[in-house]
């Protein structure tokens, strides 16, 4: 196992699982630069589609890692910031090159963007508000989403990504309300 080596505020920030969620952080601008590079195809290319995939493969693997060496502070914050650094960036690269419209990115953006502020809000009162299923499951949504949306096949049939970026969507509205739903719930049994 590699050694913490990572210090952050009194708590080491990496362990093995750590390491590769950092590691997905760091590998995120260049999916978004195959994105931005290939704006004449509305972003789609096969070096996208395996970075993207390797990028969801390195999401499970830090996952077990962490099931089975623990879970750590730093690796609760890490793990869904690497999805929304993702999430977000390919979106806003997506929306950049004309294969996605700004809406759904837009909705994306604030729900992902304001359900972690209200998250880290509640934490600060000592309220945690775990994951559902079904926000695993919107995880997983919105990257079937984007790898069609960059994949070379899918470059002619945009109703399909449109399709699964909106499926994307709602299960992450849906998510988010969930999550405003549970924290409100435990902050006021804690009050």
């Amino acid at each position: 196992m590699i050694a913490e080596v990572i210090h952050h505020g009194g708590a080491f920030v990496s362990n093995a699982a750590n390491m590769v969620t950092l590691g997905r952080i760091i590998a995120s601008p260049a999916i978004f630069w195959m994105i931005l590079a290939n704006e004449e195809s509305l972003g789609t290319s096969w070096g996208a589609v395996v970075l993207g995939t390797l990028l969801a493969v390195s999401d499970v693997i830090d996952g077990r890692l962490a099931r089975t060496h623990g879970v750590t502070k730093a690796g609760s914050f890490l793990d869904p910031l690497a999805d929304k650094v993702v999430v977000i960036g390919a979106s806003i690269a997506l929306w950049k090159v004309g294969a996605y419209w700004w809406l759904p990115v837009v909705l994306i953006t604030i729900r992902e963007l304001g359900i972690s502020a209200w998250r880290s809000w509640l934490a600060t009162k000592s309220v945690v508000v775990p994951a559902r299923q079904a926000a695993k499951w919107k995880s997983t949504i919105q990257g079937v989403a984007l790898l069609i949306a960059v994949a070379p096949p899918f470059e002619n049939t945009r109703w399909v990504v449109t399709l699964w970026l909106w499926i994307a969507v709602g299960l992450t509205l849906y998510t988010g309300y969930m999550y405003l739903r549970d924290g409100s719930r435990s902050y006021a049994s804690t009050s």
